[in-house]
């Protein structure tokens, strides 16, 4: 484990999937804490798919290879590359054990810098190979919903850096979408009001297209509690259905679930990205805590 400190802001992240850990301001924790109960996760790293593909098997030029869902970067422990007082830098490289689920060389570093009262997360991936590297990559941060009461309905709000004209699409099974109906996603005063059984329904909110980038969290009475802010083509939002958990998971994602159905090439799948030989992908978020 390593810690990062400000004057401000305490983080913890692990070597084990470079999971963010911990944020704290002062004696208040603002990440989940992975109690089994709801969710035994804090933030882990979505890599190389988001999301799951059709009955967990893809397909690349033919040959079919088993990955479950979000793949295997969140399961697997990194290298430390470098650390200071306010940043550290964990690197994951391909072997034989990743090849045999996933075609291709990389070279995956994820990064984490303190500054003020923000943590920034660095994704860079290399494709040290000699064809092009096809990978999806997203973030899974799990916050701690302010002042949760299990008895009470209200869980607070969010906002979003637009507020009209949204729409999102929704899982249908296996984990994967139905991404040819849009839901108008709908928020009065600019505001989504959460409430213990809001997902319980829906499961989660998927909006795709860059419809957004930056969401704010807010306490009851509408002060803020913190923000996310992303450069990222599709963002989740998600608490688990029928367990009035205790958080909410923001989620900028590289990628995105298969298509319900979907038996095509990998590299033809809905927001794959794709890096030729020697080139470098650099993606981040920003968690600002208010």
């Amino acid at each position: 484990m390593k810690t990062l400190k400000n004057d401000i802001l305490t983080v913890e992240v692990s070597r084990h999937g470079a999971e963010l850990q911990s944020i704290r301001k002062g004696n208040v924790e603002y990440l989940w804490q992975a109690d089994p109960k709801y969710w035994a996760r804090h933030s882990p790293v979505l890599f190389p798919i988001v999301g799951s593909v059709w009955n967990a098997v893809y397909r690349v030029d033919g040959v079919e290879y088993h990955l479950g869902q979000h793949g295997f970067a969140r399961d697997t422990d990194f290298r430390l590359v470098s650390s200071s007082d306010t940043e550290v830098r964990y690197r994951l490289e391909s072997d034989e054990s990743t090849m045999v689920k996933f075609p291709w060389p990389f070279v995956l570093d994820i990064a984490y810098r303190l500054h003020d009262n923000c943590v920034d997360v660095i994704w860079e991936v290399y494709n040290p190979g000699s064809s092009d590297l096809f990978f999806q990559i997203g973030a899974h941060p799990a916050f701690n919903y302010p002042d949760y009461d299990a008895e009470r309905s209200g869980r607070g709000a969010l906002s979003f850096d637009r507020t009209e004209g949204l729409e999102c699409i929704r899982l249908k099974e296996k984990g994967c979408v139905d991404a040819s109906v849009k839901y108008p996603l709908e928020m009065p005063d600019g505001i989504i009001k959460l409430e213990k059984d809001t997902f319980d329904a829906i499961d989660t909110i998927i909006l795709e297209g860059g419809q957004i980038s930056r969401i704010n969290m807010f306490r009851e009475d509408m002060s803020p509690w913190l923000s996310v802010s992303f450069d990222a083509p599709v963002v989740g939002i998600w608490s688990p259905p029928g367990k009035n958990a205790p958080f909410i998971c923001l989620e900028p994602w590289c990628g995105r679930c298969d298509r319900a159905g979907y038996e095509g090439d990998f590299k033809e799948k809905d927001w794959v990205n794709r890096l030729a030989p020697g080139e470098r992908f650099v993606s981040r978020y920003v968690i600002e805590i208010a």
